[in-house]
């Protein structure tokens, strides 16, 4: 339960889509202990609690290309309805429409990974400005410092992880 509720296993759940950070209702079953279709039976039945700003469905092409960007879906198999995407505030709400023990715990840890993820967001403009500032300073000055900030600026680009080797499936031979 603890490495299912960990800051960066529920980080690697928040999704990009429509310029929102956001949830899928797969992911949120999972991590509350309910079948995704319970998930959104309750949420059907509050909802009120959920603006368009708080819940939307993918449409099938949204959902298409983000299960593409996975060489195995993590989500199964066939479904016949696309999962729900539930932003900040829609998950906080979920709070209000599943209550249990774990509901509460689940809730506590993801309000904290979205906290981290706007920190590091903040950090890395808030660098980014004193950055271009400094740049403006030495401008037009010598050419270590123009290919230290060149260094710099490679540095503050996205890295993608390379892809972790997976073990083999089945037996191995003796």
């Amino acid at each position: 339960m603890k490495s299912l509720l960990s800051v960066d296993h529920i980080e690697r759940r928040i999704y990009l889509i429509r310029g929102h950070k956001v949830m899928l209702s797969i992911d949120l079953a999972h991590l509350y202990g309910v079948e995704p279709r319970v998930l959104v039976q309750a949420v059907k039945r509050n909802i009120e609690r959920f603006p368009k700003d708080f819940l939307f469905q993918l449409t099938a092409a949204e959902w298409k290309n983000l299960k593409s960007q996975f060489v195995t879906s993590s989500w199964g198999g066939l479904r016949r309805a696309v999962p729900y995407a539930f932003t900040e505030q829609g998950v906080a709400m979920l709070s209000s429409v599943l209550r249990s023990d774990r509901a509460i715990q689940v809730n506590i840890a993801i309000m904290r990974a979205f906290v981290k993820l706007r920190e590091m967001i903040s950090a890395h403009k808030e660098l980014a400005a004193k950055l271009e500032e400094l740049e403006r300073k030495v401008e037009g000055h010598d050419e270590h410092i123009r290919s230290l900030f060149d260094a710099i600026h490679r540095l503050m680009e996205p890295v993608e992880e390379p892809e972790k080797p997976r073990p083999p499936i089945g037996f191995l031979p003796r």
